[in-house]
């Protein structure tokens, strides 16, 4: 069995190590330096290799990481511009339905509109029974109230002054009982759906002489 042992000793006013090994032979160990901290950090070379190891699989780990962070964040933004285009496309189709609504409310009040006047030429008719005319007064109601709740908005004409926009002059009268431009009278009247020009009013017009 070897033994090993550390004796020390006083030589010149120094201390000095000295280490006997099993052949006898004395070394003087103060020459020697030993970095204990590296011994320590340093370790066997079996616990070199692990560390090197763990310290490879941490560096493989944090790269997954970072890769998996970065499709999160690509699939993220991904998924925002769908949700803003699905939503566009949502609001798209509703205006269009709504739109193909209104032309179609505007397409069925106006090929309506002649039903109406007719109505109203059969009320000013003269010398008509007047059960008759009750009748033909309720129908015109009714029909002119359902036209009305989809969008139907008459032109107002009297004493309002000409607006080439709402009004068709198909007479012109001259005149200074009234200021110029003023509507004399309506021969057939005009009528605007939900604020559009469905059909302009045909009207008389004084002019200055």
């Amino acid at each position: 069995m070897r033994t090993l042992c550390r004796r020390f000793c006083t030589w010149a006013g120094r201390s000095k190590v000295f280490r006997f090994s099993d052949n006898l032979k004395l070394v003087d160990m103060e020459d020697q330096e030993l970095n204990v901290s590296e011994v320590t950090d340093a370790g066997t070379p079996e616990e070199q290799g692990h560390t090197s190891e763990l310290a490879a699989q941490v560096a493989e780990l944090t790269g997954e990481r970072d890769r998996l962070a970065g499709e999160k964040a690509d699939l993220q933004d991904r998924l925002l511009r769908l949700q803003a285009e699905f939503e566009n496309a949502r609001r798209r189709s509703e205006k269009q339905r709504l739109d193909f609504l209104e032309f179609a409310g505007m397409e069925l009040a106006g090929n309506l509109l002649p039903v109406l006047d007719d109505f109203e030429r059969a009320l000013k008719a003269q010398g008509a029974d007047e059960a008759y005319v009750q009748g033909v007064r309720l129908i015109y109601q009714r029909l002119f109230e359902t036209l009305t709740k989809m969008g139907l908005e008459p032109i107002e004409t009297s004493g309002k002054k000409f607006d080439p926009n709402l009004h068709q002059a198909v007479d012109r009268v001259q005149t200074e009982d009234v200021e110029d431009q003023t509507i004399l009278d309506e021969y057939q009247r005009g009528y605007n759906f939900r604020g559009r020009l469905l059909r302009p009013a045909m009207v008389k017009v004084a002019v200055r002489p």
